[in-house]
């Protein structure tokens, strides 16, 4: 396909996955290079979570964005990522509506869970890498 030919919607869902491959990997940097991991794992214990899941968090971010930005089973990964986002919007819920609140609010969570939620929806859009069954490849196509 043509770049000419691409559609809106595919251009939109293109945007949506690569705006969400690079929130997911800039949450991850955020938690290993502002807070550290030592902090981070503090935090989970804090909340009630075990400390050692912000590992798997910011390993599932990590993995999450590269394979978000480069259009890899993109349906999958936005669906996979749902219980990251839920588990961080319980922990926000009781702070209240704003993410700039003290201990931050539920919206941007809930706001990524539902991003998501239509990621899985609309597909990985123009310009992924998708599986070549003949070939038994990645292949990037329009």
């Amino acid at each position: 396909m043509k770049a000419d030919s691409v559609s809106a919607p595919e251009l939109g869902a293109t945007l949506l996955r690569l705006a969400l491959g690079a929130m997911y990997l800039a949450h991850a940097g955020l938690k290993i290079f502002t807070f550290t991991m030592a902090g981070t794992v503090q935090f989970f214990a804090s909340v009630g979570y075990p400390g050692w899941l912000a590992y798997v968090v910011v390993g599932a971010e990590i993995l999450a964005g590269v394979l978000l930005i480069a259009g890899i089973q993109v349906r999958v990964v936005a669906l996979a990522m749902l219980p990251v986002l839920l588990g961080a919007a319980a922990v926000h819920w009781p702070n209240g509506w704003v993410f700039n609140a003290q201990g931050g609010g539920w919206e941007y969570p809930v706001f990524l869970t539902i991003a998501s939620l239509v990621q899985v929806l609309v597909g990985e859009g123009a310009y992924a890498l998708r599986w070549e069954r003949s070939a038994g490849v990645y292949a990037q196509r329009a």
